[in-house]
C-alpha cells in the first residue's frame, strides 16, 4: 500500500478519537457544566449532525482547490473546533466547537476515501479505504481510552487540548506524504448532484445510516450502562473501550478484504449478525463477561460494514464519486445521532440504560432489510440489461453484481 495511505490514517485517527471520547466521558462534562446525561449526549447528536451538514458543503467549496490542499484546510478547521472545546465555558460553547470540530470529519474521509481508492488498483479499492479508516479504528484502541482515562485524571477539558494536538500532527502528515495532484478541471456542482438520482446511490446511504446508527444507539451510552447496569467502576470503561475499539479494527480489516470479493453477502451476514447482537446485548449488559464480550462484537460487526458501504457508494456514483463519498460519510453521522437521540428518548421515559440497544437492534434489521431490496433491484436491472443485445449502458450493472 502506498505510503500516502498513512497519512490519512493519521488524520483518521485523530478525529477518531475526538469522534468517540466524549462517550467516556459524558458523565465528567455533564457533571461540570451540570446538564443531565441525556443532555450531554447532545455533544454527540450535535457532532454527528456537523458531519451531516459539513459533508456535501466542505466537499463543494473544495472542488476549487487541489485535494491535498483541501484535506490540509479541513485538519486546521479540526484543530480550532477542538480547541474551542477544551476552552468552552459554558455547556453551548462547547457544543458549538464539537460542530466545528465536526465540519471537517466528513468531507475528510470523503476525499479521503476517493484518493485512497486512486492510489491503488481497481481490485484492491476498498483494502485501501479500509486502511484509512484503519486510522478511524486505531483511535478506539488507543486514543479514545487514553483520553478517557486521561479527561478521568486530569480533566475532560485536556483531552481536548491533546486532541487537537493530534490534529496538528495530522495536518503535518498529509502535507508531508499525500502527493500533489492537479485540480480536478471540469467539476460541476450539477454533475456531482446528478450520482444523488441513482437508487442504489440512496439505498447504500440508508443502509449506511441505520447499520452504523444500531451500533452508536448502544455506544453512546455505553459508559452509564456498564456502569449502572453490569457494575464495572467509572475507571474499567477505559479498557472495555479498548475491547470496542480491538472488534472494530478487525472488523475493518475483514470487511476491506472481503468487500473486494463477495460485497453484498459481507453485508447480509455483517448486519443480520449485528441486530441479533445488540438485541442480545439487552440481556447480557447485566454479566461483566457477558457485556465485554458484547461490546467486541458489537465493534467488529458494526465496522465490517464501513468498508463495503462506502465501495458500494464509490462504484455505484463512478461517475462522481467526491460528493457522494463525502455525503456517505455523513450518513455514517446521521445515524449516529438518530440513534443517539432515540437512545436519550427511551432513557429519558424510564426504559433504563439497556433500552438503546433495542433501539440499535431494530435500525440493523431495517439496514437488512434495505440491503435485500438493493441486491433484488440490482438483479432485474442487471437481467434487463442482459436482455437488450448490444447496449452500451448495461455494463455499469452487470459489473456491479459481481459483488
Amino acid at each position: 500500500m502506498p505510503l500516502a495511505l498513512l497519512a490519512l490514517a493519521i488524520g483518521a485517527f485523530g478525529i477518531g478519537t475526538t469522534e468517540f471520547v466524549i462517550m467516556g466521558l459524558l458523565p465528567e462534562v455533564a457533571g461540570d457544566f451540570q446538564v443531565s446525561i441525556p443532555t450531554a449526549g447532545f455533544l454527540v447528536t450535535g457532532y454527528a449532525l456537523g458531519v451531516v451538514l459539513g459533508a456535501p458543503l466542505m466537499t463543494l467549496l473544495g472542488t476549487r482547490v487541489t485535494r491535498k490542499r483541501m484535506l490540509m484546510l479541513l485538519m486546521g478547521l479540526f484543530v480550532v473546533g477542538n480547541v474551542v472545546s477544551a476552552l468552552a465555558p459554558v455547556f453551548g460553547v462547547m457544543l458549538v466547537g464539537r460542530v466545528i470540530a465536526s465540519l471537517a470529519h466528513g468531507a475528510f474521509f470523503g476525499i479521503g476515501s476517493v484518493v485512497a481508492a486512486d492510489l491503488v488498483a481497481p481490485q484492491k479499492k476498498a483494502g485501501a479505504i479500509a486502511m484509512m479508516f484503519t486510522g478511524l479504528t486505531v483511535a478506539n484502541v488507543i486514543g479514545v481510552p487514553l483520553g478517557t482515562y486521561l479527561g478521568q485524571t486530569a480533566g475532560w477539558r485536556t483531552t481536548f487540548l491533546v486532541v487537537a494536538a493530534l490534529g496538528v500532527v495530522g495536518l503535518l502528515g498529509v502535507a508531508k506524504l499525500v502527493p500533489e495532484q492537479p485540480k480536478a478541471e471540469g467539476v460541476r456542482i450539477r454533475h456531482e448532484l446528478a450520482a444523488f438520482r441513482n437508487v442504489q446511490v440512496l439505498l447504500a446511504m440508508a443502509m449506511t445510516v441505520l447499520g452504523f446508527g444500531g451500533v452508536f444507539a448502544a455506544i453512546t451510552y455505553i459508559t452509564p450502562m456498564m456502569t449502572e447496569v453490569a457494575g464495572y467502576s467509572a475507571s474499567s470503561v477505559t479498557w472495555l473501550l479498548v475491547l470496542f475499539g480491538l472488534g472494530m479494527v478487525g472488523g475493518n480489516l475483514i470487511g476491506g478484504k472481503f468487500a473486494d470479493r463477495r460485497l453484498m453477502p459481507l453485508l447480509y451476514v455483517s448486519l443480520g449478525a449485528l441486530a441479533v447482537v445488540l438485541g442480545l446485548f439487552t440481556v447480557t449488559a447485566h454479566n461483566k463477561v457477558a457485556a465485554a464480550v458484547t461490546i467486541v462484537l458489537i465493534g467488529a460487526l458494526g465496522f465490517a460494514t464501513v468498508p463495503p458501504l462506502q465501495k458500494r457508494v464509490l462504484d455505484q456514483a463512478a461517475g462522481a464519486p467526491t460528493l457522494a463519498s463525502a455525503v456517505n460519510i455523513g450518513a455514517f453521522n446521521l445515524g449516529n445521532a438518530l440513534s443517539a437521540w432515540l437512545g436519550g428518548l427511551v432513557i429519558a421515559a424510564g426504559l433504563g440504560y439497556t433500552a438503546p440497544n433495542w433501539v440499535g437492534a431494530a435500525l440493523a434489521a431495517s439496514a437488512l432489510v434495505l440491503a435485500v431490496l438493493s441486491s433484488f433491484l440490482e438483479r432485474r436491472e442487471t437481467g434487463k440489461g442482459r436482455i437488450v443485445a448490444g447496449n452500451s449502458s448495461a455494463p455499469t450493472p452487470v459489473a456491479a453484481a459481481r459483488h
